[in-house]
């Protein structure tokens, strides 16, 4: 069935047709972490054609034996024990070269060309797992090399640029080679099952449609909670901070599944219509805006787990001088119909004292209060460690007396569904590129209007000298987070 309504789109391949998948910078943490353990179980569960090949791409010299060693060694400490069987991993092998070239230098792609061959009814699949600052160049490159035909697709790993000019200047570059339906740009939380449950709960179930919207919600809180600190990516971090990081992508994505309206139907222009819709109702924030509406941290040495661990500026290729946030918090209002009054609450940080990633709908009190007790009324979402959508109601407490207690439904989706093994993200979306189903990525215009959105709040905090705020490793984050919310008589959820 996934096939036949596949054939049906315009630029579109059934299953049946062989693919190549090129993953540009294959020996680097997100090829090796990542993405061959997603297309390992893939393999593994039978979901990749058969003639399916997969072309690691990096500047290292390795043979292919090598790198099948050095894949392999990566696969089994990602992969559960239980899932990883040696000969499973020796028939996907045999899918996994490898091939030694600079992406940079263009005489490289002729070598490419000749070592790919002719094929012209093959899909060709480029996954640019590298420096962003690569993305354009391997575009030329790859289209001087006559390997950007039809069939070719093309895979953008967030961020794309750090600012609203050099993403439109990397869109501009990569639209000039390949047309729009072609171009995957990849946001990895898209991906999750729990947030794919989030479209599924509000546009499926009629118990919440007349709710969601001002007249019954007091305010939204999107948490993407880290105890991690920049591990081996302190030069990149260091020159883009949490908000072009998180913010820009990952936190404005979960708001516009949260915040979007329904599409006219299900596939991929009408789900990113409306996501664009939110985008651009987004209020700008401006100025002396960023000092209410803005928190920005900066972690200082502490102890996570009962471990010490050291200062952000003590990190591996961080300056010693750095002023770059690792945590943001930010209050944002959608000026449109449905949502005008209501408050997101944004925040994301490293080095914090748990993590999560959540969201909580925060639905109004009832209008005339019966009975003692507290307060409920939420909503939540998590969508890590766990996978689970809780609602939390008020009920009697046992025994004489009308005292409520908070007490919660919840659905826990593995358990629900009784699955041995969850998909990783990452799963799912290759099996989207390799089917050309763009749903669960982002569009050109939706990169450029979120970037319109940041820009302004960097620039505020640069003309205004708003530098980061200090907190401790394992802390919730600075204090100031806590009066983001506390001046409007509201507080984070624990």
């Amino acid at each position: 069935m996934i096939a036949a309504r596949l054939q049906k789109r315009v630029g579109v391949f059934p299953l049946s047709i062989p693919c190549d998948m090129l993953v540009f910078g294959g020996t680097g943490d997100l090829a090796l972490h990542k993405l061959l353990p997603a297309l390992y179980h893939l393999h593994r569960e039978g979901r990749l054609h058969s003639d399916m090949r997969i072309l690691a791409l990096a500047r290292s010299s390795h043979s292919r034996e090598a790198y099948q060693a050095l894949a392999e060694r990566h696969c089994r400490a990602q992969v559960a024990r239980a899932d990883f069987a040696t000969d499973t991993w020796a028939s996907f092998a045999e899918r996994l070269d490898y091939f030694a070239m600079d992406a940079a230098q263009s005489a490289d792609f002729g070598r490419l060309a000749k070592r790919l061959g002719r094929d012209e009814g093959r899909v060709r699949v480029y996954y640019l797992a590298t420096a962003p600052n690569l993305f354009e160049d391997i575009a030329a490159h790859l289209a001087n090399a006559g390997l950007a035909g039809p069939e070719a697709r093309i895979v953008l790993e967030k961020p794309i640029g750090h600012s609203l000019e050099s993403a439109r200047a990397i869109n501009a570059a990569i639209g000039a080679v390949f047309d729009e339906a072609r171009v995957f740009r990849i946001d990895h939380y898209l991906g999750k099952e729990t947030v794919q449950n989030l479209m599924a709960l509000r546009f499926a179930n009629a118990l919440f449609e007349p709710v969601w919207r001002a007249g019954h919600i007091d305010h939204v809180q999107i948490s993407v909670c880290e105890t991690l600190g920049v591990e081996n990516r302190g030069a990149y971090y260091d020159n883009a901070g949490a908000m072009r990081d998180m913010i820009q992508n990952h936190l404005l994505q979960l708001l516009c599944l949260v915040a979007m309206e329904a599409p006219v139907r299900f596939d991929a222009e009408a789900v990113r219509n409306e996501k664009v819709k939110i985008l651009e109702a987004l209020k700008p924030i401006n100025g002396l805006d960023v000092q209410d509406k803005t928190v920005r941290g900066q972690y200082t040495a502490g102890k996570i787990g009962g471990h010490d661990v050291p200062a952000y500026y003590f990190e591996k290729n961080v300056d010693n001088d750095s002023d770059t946030e690792t945590f943001v918090a930010v209050q944002v209002e959608i000026d449109n119909w449905r949502w005008a009054g209501v408050p997101f609450y944004l925040r994301t940080g490293k080095r914090l004292a748990k993590k999560a990633s959540e969201i909580l709908i925060q639905f109004k009190p009832v209008p005339h209060r019966l009975f003692n007790g507290g307060e409920a009324n939420q909503l939540l979402i998590r969508l890590q460690p766990e996978e689970r959508i809780t609602l939390q109601l008020m009920a009697k407490n046992p025994g004489k007396g009308m005292h409520l207690k908070p007490v919660e439904l919840d659905l826990n989706l593995a358990n629900a569904f009784n699955q041995q093994r969850r998909w990783d993200a990452y799963e799912r979306l290759l099996l989207d590129v390799i089917e050309g189903d763009s749903t669960l990525f982002m569009r050109r215009d939706e990169v450029e209007a979120a970037w319109q959105w940041v820009d302004p709040i960097l620039q505020g905090w640069h003309q205004h000298y708003q530098s980061p705020r200090p907190y401790p490793a394992g802390s919730d984050g600075p204090e100031q987070l806590q009066h983001l919310l506390e001046r409007h008589g509201r507080h984070w959820a624990e």
